[in-house]
């Protein structure tokens, strides 16, 4: 028992709040005379210059959902189920807001890649790996370390180049269960858009319809993540409603995606619109739809709403380590000692990744195309002797509550037997 609490002390890590260099600059990179060509096609197979990473895989970038996993615990812990759906809803809404003003892209998983995170102080560990390398699918799984909890899903990203702007797809269901109550939630994220490829500043918007769904009530929650819009008014902005399955709406919720969400009663809200309207003297700035937008000033809030939840603030230096929350700061954190516990698939040993961390860039580039010709050469071995490849901790199964198909988690990926992996690195 002993071993066994040193070892999660020795994975619930979270020290690092610095970066050991510094992120490169992109101002003297063209990334026109590559994207060109690309312009309506799918980005998945177009190699990009190492300069527009960051220095995080893929799958360390899901991981990122599990920063506010504090609101699955509180939802866990509420009585009621119109509640517990106003916590998952905020879950859902944070989970993505890491996203602001991240504009570097995280590296593509290799085939086979895995990453797995212990956090004890939020009562989470996580798996998570590569399934498919075309299409790319990451699949992950996370579970409370009290048994209150299983988060799940498989993220498969659709990037699309539309001439200015880069277009994210969120393809994959993510699904919820608090065990607990027997209930079980899934939706999907919104799109991500990233504007400003050529020339201006970059800037992120977030915008579609989030659908949650409480297989166990009939309970839903519809999000509205709002684009932008002619004059920036409603960027970041979020807006929708709980309904029981009589479709009665108990609550709208509102807010932003880079700042809070707040709950309140349908009438008060509505009215308090209405005031708004009736107020509203129409003095828009004449903005142009590709320039980014003057962020508005922060949320609105319609008197006896509940806060529901608040985004926490970033490190002082972030702006210079690639935007980095503090939670995505420590996620390729390797303390010593780890090397001997953790799966040689983990990220964290991805030479490539390491070196940009570092600063060193030209290492960083020559790593990466070293990975990605082996692993061309594995496929065509395979191809060869016509062997399929074989995932290790996910198999293709039919999701329960939604009957469609997923990836899985089978077990055993912490019962730490790593014989047979491939080496990827």
């Amino acid at each position: 028992m002993k071993e066994k609490k040193e070892l999660l002390l020795l994975l619930s890590v979270g020290d690092w709040t610095s970066l050991p260099a510094p992120m490169f600059s992109r101002n003297n990179v063209s990334i026109w005379s590559i994207l060109k060509k690309c312009i309506g096609l799918e980005l998945s197979k177009i190699t990009m210059p190492i300069v527009f990473n960051e220095p995080l895989s893929f799958l360390q970038r899901i991981t990122e959902y599990m920063e506010h996993t504090y609101l699955i615990n509180k939802a866990c812990s509420l009585p009621d189920s119109i509640e517990r759906m106003q916590a998952v809803a905020a879950f859902a809404v944070s989970a993505v807001a890491s996203q602001w003003d991240r504009t570097g892209k995280p590296f593509n998983p290799l085939l086979g890649e895995t990453y797995e995170l212990t956090r004890e102080e939020l009562g989470f560990r996580l798996v998570s790996e590569q399934v498919s390398h075309h299409p790319p699918v990451s699949a992950f799984h996370a579970e409370s370390l009290v048994g209150d909890f299983v988060f799940h899903g498989s993220i498969y990203p659709k990037l699309k180049f539309w001439g200015k702007s880069v277009e994210a797809e969120p393809k994959g269901t993510i699904t919820l269960e608090l065990l607990k109550h027997n209930e079980a939630y899934t939706w999907s994220n919104p799109y991500c858009c990233v504007h400003n490829i050529i020339l201006g500043k970059l800037w992120i918007e977030q915008y579609g319809t989030v659908e949650i769904v409480n297989h166990s009530t009939g309970d839903k929650c519809v999000l509205n993540f709002k684009p932008c819009g002619m004059f920036g008014k409603e960027l970041h902005k979020v807006e929708g409603y709980i309904q029981d399955k009589s479709k009665k709406k108990h609550c709208v919720i509102y807010g932003k995606w880079t700042e809070c969400m707040w709950s309140v009663d349908p009438q008060a809200y509505e009215a308090h619109k209405k005031s708004e309207r009736k107020g509203d003297n129409k003095k828009h700035k004449n903005v142009r739809t590709n320039d980014m937008p003057e962020v508005q000033e922060t949320v609105s809030v319609v008197p006896g709403s509940t806060l529901l939840w608040r985004i926490d603030s970033r490190p002082a230096h972030s702006a210079s380590m690639y935007n980095f929350t503090n939670f995505a700061m420590s996620l390729n954190e390797l303390e010593p000692g780890m090397e001997a516990i953790l799966a040689p698939t983990d990220c964290r040993f991805r030479p490539d990744i390491r070196a940009m961390e570092n600063g060193n860039m030209d290492e960083a580039s020559k790593e990466k195309e070293r990975l990605e010709e082996k692993q061309r050469a594995s496929r065509k071995e395979r191809a060869k002797y016509e062997e399929e490849w074989s995932t290790r901790w996910f198999q293709m199964g039919t999701n329960p509550y939604t009957g469609a198909q997923g990836w899985l988690y089978t077990g055993g990926y912490f019962n730490r037997n790593y014989q047979d992996l491939p080496n990827i690195y």
